[in-house]
C-alpha cells in the first residue's frame, strides 16, 4: 500500500471517531507512530487508534488544537 493510500486509510478512521462522537482524550508518541485514545463525550466509551504515518498524526495534531 501506498503512503498515500496508508494515510486516507488512517484519516478516515480518524474521521468516522469524530463524526461518531469521540474526542481525542491522550496521545502517546513513540517510535513507531502515536496511539491516539479517542472518548466518547456521552457514553464514555473508548477507542484507541495506532496512527503510524506522519500526515495523519498532523491531521489529528491540527484537529486536537482546532477543537
Amino acid at each position: 500500500m501506498s503512503e498515500y493510500q496508508e494515510f486516507m486509510n488512517e484519516r478516515d478512521k480518524i474521521d468516522f471517531l469524530i463524526q461518531k462522537g469521540f474526542k481525542i482524550e491522550k496521545v502517546t508518541e513513540n517510535l513507531s507512530g502515536a496511539f491516539v485514545l479517542f472518548k466518547h463525550t456521552e457514553n464514555k466509551r473508548s477507542a484507541t487508534l495506532h496512527v503510524k504515518t506522519a500526515n495523519a498524526r498532523k491531521y489529528f495534531s491540527y484537529l486536537l488544537i482546532h477543537s
